[in-house]
């Protein structure tokens, strides 16, 4: 009789102690992915199309691409996904990556869309309507943006109405052209698009709220880098493709790259005006990422300088004032297993 209790309290506490370990497990598996756990997002504009060597991408070299992608050593995923993934916090899948093509032209419907679907490539498309409804030569339609997204494995993305430098214009003007572009989306296609990409990547940080105050779940620019958890949602890096930077060794590299996670990024508006030009950028690497002695940044042709305050700190300055336009800052780092951290700046001086 006097075990009784001995066997029910040690019960007790043998239960108690599963819980508990049931608990902890339970809260370890909704523990936060690390900064770096991201994907990297690749852009194309034109397939086929030798005229604009700077904005195509030339077959071969798309060819090329697809194959190293369903190598098997890659995760190929919806953007739409990707996003979400970001949003709840869900771990992504080491080697994710996301396709997605600026402006409906005739070359995504004849070129593009055979080959990634023959691949079993999901990809996105982001798509001003103003061409498609001016049935703009080399342009798409609707008719055959709805059969690709019948068929599967696509999504459209928002490009507002037209074509326009939108840090251009005021508030009003882009609010009333993304409105404008949401009618007809809706009217075509029977939903709106949930993420948005600014044209020509350029965007400030009034147009960053406005797009973000517009219910899109994110937004891209074209700034190179790789996307980590710390990057703003409504500024999502892209590495741009083109004839130039498509061959098959650089491409391996983008794709194979890893997130540089940073905080603290100044400037907070990338749109910069006479009074901070150049703009003074810096940033703070999060704890768990090393080798910060490597780290490097780049703006082209320009001389910059790098100074490091303290352990994480890094202040970039540009040696001379911006010309009027888009102007990129990359910096990077050898990261593990021979890979390299990135990150893409893309600053925007009113002509």
């Amino acid at each position: 009789m006097s075990r009784a209790p001995d066997r029910r309290r040690h019960l007790g506490g043998a239960i108690l102690a599963a819980a508990a370990a049931l608990v902890a497990g339970s809260a370890d598996s909704r523990a936060a992915p690390p900064a770096d756990n991201g994907a990297v997002v690749i852009l194309y504009h034109r397939f086929g199309e030798s005229r604009a060597p700077s904005s195509n991408i030339r077959l071969e070299q798309f060819e090329a691409h697809i194959a190293e992608l369903v190598s098997g050593g890659y995760n190929v995923m919806p953007v739409p996904d990707i996003v979400a993934a970001l949003g709840a916090d869900r771990a992504l899948p080491a080697h994710t990556v996301g396709i997605t093509i600026d402006e409906a032209v005739a070359s995504v419907y004849a070129e593009a869309w055979p080959r990634l679907s023959a691949a079993g490539l999901p990809f996105t498309v982001f798509a001003s309507t103003d061409p498609l409804d001016n049935r703009l030569a080399g342009y798409m339609t609707w008719d055959q943006l709805r059969e690709m997204l019948a068929a599967g494995g696509v999504t459209v993305g928002h490009r507002g109405a037209a074509r326009r430098h939108m840090p251009n214009r005021t508030g009003a003007a882009n609010q009333a052209e993304i409105a404008r572009a949401s009618t007809r989306f809706r009217q075509e296609l029977g939903a709106v698009p949930e993420i948005f990409a600014y044209p020509y990547g350029e965007y400030s940080l009034a147009l960053r709220d406005l797009v973000a105050g517009s219910g899109f779940a994110a937004a891209f620019g074209q700034q190179s880098g790789a996307v980590a958890r710390t990057t703003d949602r409504y500024a999502l890096p892209r590495f741009a493709l083109n004839e130039a930077y498509g061959e098959i060794d650089r491409f391996r590299l983008v794709v194979d790259s890893l997130p540089l996670p940073v905080t603290g990024v100044v400037p907070s508006d990338p749109l910069v005006r006479p009074h901070n030009n150049p703009p003074p950028y810096g940033f703070t690497v999060v704890q768990g990422i090393d080798r910060l002695a490597s780290l490097n940044c780049f703006a082209g042709a320009r001389e910059i300088t790098i100074e490091r305050l303290g352990e994480r700190r890094f202040e970039v300055r540009l040696a001379r004032p911006l010309e009027p336009g888009r102007t990129r800052i990359n910096c990077t780092m050898p990261g593990p297993e021979g890979r390299w951290r990135w990150l893409g700046m893309q600053f925007y001086m009113l002509p």
